[in-house]
């Protein structure tokens, strides 16, 4: 088949035509393919910039549909994100993931709302079982996103933010709490406080200082400006502060304060805050300078009392140099008086004391001098004997003080030294002492405790030695020595006894038989030092010579009667021949028998005179036998005290002026009246009397003084006679005569008296006389 050229032409100009539309076609479905690639990797970009950015989107179809990020479910804790919003909160067996119940209503209304009115809206949730914190922004989204009125819901995490947020809600809560409290500390402060802005005004001021400038409140005294502070120097508080301002350090001063009408010492400090303005305090300092005053007396005082003790004391401070040395302190270390003005420092005051023989010797004297300055960083009390060259002993104390000070303290220990020598020789001689003594000792502590014991204690108890070596108590004691008694339960009585000398502090004692036959005496005595001393005596062969002297006593006492009744009879014997005698003799005086020659008259005179003698001293012979048995009869009556003893001295008036002496006789009626037989106190009166006018020489005196000192009737009758001795005296009132006295008058005179109850006192001496008090109640 053959082609024209016509249509061979045409033919190639289809072909070509087709290859220019292919062509074309080619390069348009390129550059469409260039583009469309260039699309996807948009996207793939703006998909991978909203994963990466802070907000996920969320669509919400009209259908409830919903498009978003696998992010967002796990933002909510969810595998994957459903294709229904209703579907958010897990589904069923999703509890714990998705949003709560509660949320999600919330959530669907919101959405509901926005796609009715296109009204935006807001919420914040936490899902269930998360610490993410989720904030939802919702909108109408653009029509050209999702037409049909979807809603798009950007969802933001804050959780960084929200934790953020509550640290500092907490810290500002924190910091408003800290500044109420300090507020409130500020407020409550005892001392007055201020706040001053830049301008030096009063901004603030607290209660104290409102009631120490005495204003109303708070607002009166800052809008007064009262000023607590007076002018110093010309200075007002406020320019001192503004000075502190200037500077940016803070002034601090003392100044008198009037507070409530008294002056008062207060410490005031302005403090720079910086732009904000000066902070001030002022603290009262009254009682701290009262107290600083009161100390630095009772430092002088205790430093007074120092220089009084025997012990030496030294203080050094804490640069090692001494404040303060008293004087026994000076006195043992050799010092000056001027030592303390020089602040010795301690290392030379060691090496001074060893130049003058203070210190002890020793080889190395630098290192002992380096370990001694070693007490003041030490922080214990050192203690160290020092025995010096002179043979004194030291005892040094040394005491760290908190402020790295050191009070050294020297004793002077030679005399206790040799006095504890000399208490060991007496302890030793007690010891001697003890066992060589008669009696059974033994001292028992305030526990009861066995302390000392002499040898013969065991062996006066029968005890052995060995028993006492433990130092028994009473009670272990008592009942060793229960079996050696006579009665065991005696043995009660003696642990009493030593109860009351330990702890009572009582005397007391008692007498116990052995099992042996002997019988012991006992007796408790508290000693000065809380101890108890039990002393035991064997009394055996006392209690046998006490047995003897009684049965001795009793044929004495039988005897003595005897001699009584004898006396007795005898007196009545001479009675009756003395009466016949001297009734013949008043017969031939009477002439009866004739007349008499002189020599006669002489011879019946001189009987007569005998007989009444001799009769009188028969009576004082019976009076007193009687007396001294307790038999003698008295006929009381009431005497009148002076009269009745002129009449008894105007009776012997002329015997007084026949011996050539003076009487002078004292009282008054004022002498008082007892209740005497006259008979009786008449002859004791009249005894004394006789012997008073018999032992006067011519020209001498006898008083005689009735009187009536504190109640109590007194008679004194004495001479101015050559007097007697003591012997002599003592001779008279046992009846055997002394001077010229008569025999029996003292003693009977003295029976007569105290058989009315009374007492006879006899003084006398040689050369000056003899003196009788009688003393009748």
């Amino acid at each position: 088949m053959t082609f024209s050229s016509t249509a061979l032409v045409a033919i190639g100009l289809l072909l070509a035509a087709w290859t220019v539309g292919a062509a074309w076609m080619m390069i348009a479905a390129g550059a469409k393919a260039s583009k469309a690639e260039g699309s996807r990797k948009a996207a793939r970009r703006m998909a991978r910039m909203i994963d990466e950015a802070p907000a996920i989107p969320l669509m919400v179809r009209a259908d409830g549909r919903i498009e978003g990020s696998d992010r967002l479910a796990g933002w909510l804790g969810l595998e994957k994100l459903p294709q229904y919003l209703s579907e958010l909160d897990g589904g069923l067996g999703g509890e714990g993931k998705g949003l709560s119940a509660g949320q999600l209503r919330d959530l669907t209304e919101h959405v509901g709302r926005v796609q009715k009115t296109a009204a935006p809206f807001r919420m914040a949730i936490t899902p269930p079982g998360s610490q993410r914190s989720l904030a939802l922004r919702g909108v109408l989204a653009d029509p050209q996103v999702s037409p049909g009125g979807a809603a798009l819901v950007w969802i933001f995490d804050f959780s960084e933010s929200e934790s953020e947020l509550s640290r500092l809600r907490e810290e500002a809560a924190r910091a408003r709490g800290d500044f109420g409290a300090l507020v409130g500390l500020i407020e409550a402060a005892p001392m007055p406080m201020w706040f001053r802005g830049p301008d030096t005004q009063l901004r603030l001021v607290n209660k104290a200082y409102v009631e120490a400038v005495g204003a109303k409140d708070a607002d009166s005294a800052v809008i007064d400006q009262a000023e607590l502070i007076e002018s110093v120097d010309g200075l007002t508080a406020a320019q001192i502060a503004g000075q502190a301002a200037d500077k940016n350090l803070p002034i601090e001063r003392v100044v008198s304060v009037t507070i409530d009408g008294q002056r008062r010492s207060m410490r005031v400090s302005d403090l720079p805050l910086g732009a904000e303005g000066i902070a001030g305090y002022a603290v009262d300092i009254e009682e701290m300078e009262e107290q600083s005053r009161q100390f630095r007396a009772f430092r002088d005082a205790q430093r007074s009392i120092l220089d009084q003790l025997s012990i030496g004391v030294g203080q050094f401070d804490g640069g090692r140099k001494l404040i303060f040395a008293n004087q026994p302190f000076r006195r043992i270390f050799e010092l000056n008086s001027g030592v303390v003005a020089q602040s010795l420092e301690f290392e030379r005051f060691l090496a001074n004391a060893r130049d003058t023989g203070r210190t002890p010797e020793v080889r190395d004297f630098p290192t002992w001098r380096a370990e001694h300055a070693e007490w003041f960083a030490s922080g214990e009390t050192q203690e160290e004997a020092w025995p010096l060259s002179d043979g004194t002993h030291l005892r040094m104390i040394a005491q760290p003080m908190p402020d790295g000070g050191l009070v050294l303290i020297a004793e002077d220990r030679t005399e206790q030294l040799a006095l504890s020598a000399t208490r060991d020789t007496l302890l030793r001689t007690r010891t001697a002492t003890f066992d060589s003594l008669f009696e059974a000792l033994a001292v028992f502590a305030p526990d009861g405790k066995l302390q000392l014991w002499n040898r013969s204690f065991a062996g006066t108890w029968g005890l052995d030695p060995e028993q006492l070596d433990a130092h028994p108590a009473a009670p272990e004691l008592l009942e060793a020595i229960a079996p050696n008694l006579e009665n065991p339960k005696q043995a009660k009585g003696i642990g009493e006894v030593i109860r009351a000398a330990t702890l009572d502090r009582k005397e007391r004692g008692g007498r116990i038989a052995l099992a042996d036959g002997r019988t012991l005496e006992f007796a408790g005595i508290p000693l000065p030092d809380g101890n108890g001393l039990l002393t035991v005596l064997d009394v055996t062969a006392n209690e046998q010579a006490e047995a003897a002297l009684r049965d001795r006593n009793k044929a004495l006492e039988a005897a003595d009667e005897v001699k009584t009744q004898f006396l007795a009879n005898m007196s009545y014997e001479f009675r009756t021949p003395l009466t016949s005698i001297g009734g013949f003799a008043e017969l031939l005086e009477a002439g009866v028998a004739g007349d008499l020659s002189d020599q006669g008259k002489e011879y019946v005179t001189a009987i007569l005179e005998s007989v009444s003698r001799l009769t009188e001293q028969v009576e004082n012979v019976l009076d007193l036998s009687q007396s001294e048995a307790g038999l003698l009869p008295l006929a009381k009556e009431r005497l009148d005290m002076f009269p009745f003893v002129t009449g008894i001295v105007q009776g012997r008036a002329e015997a007084i002026e026949a011996a050539g002496l003076e009487l002078d006789l004292r009282g008054s009626k004022a002498s008082g009246k007892v209740d005497a037989d006259p008979r009786q106190l008449g002859r004791a009166i009249g005894q004394l009397l006789d012997n008073a006018i018999a032992a006067t020489p011519s020209g001498g005196k006898i008083l005689v003084d009735v009187s009536k000192p504190k109640g109590t009737a007194q008679i004194v009758i004495s001479d101015n006679g050559c007097g007697m001795t003591q012997q002599e005296l003592a001779r008279a009132l046992e009846g055997q005569g002394g001077e010229k006295r008569q025999g029996l008058g003292i003693p009977l005179a003295r029976q007569l008296v105290e058989a009315h109850g009374g007492t006879l006192e006899m003084e006398s001496r040689t050369g000056e006389g003899t003196a009788a008090i009688i003393r009748l109640t």
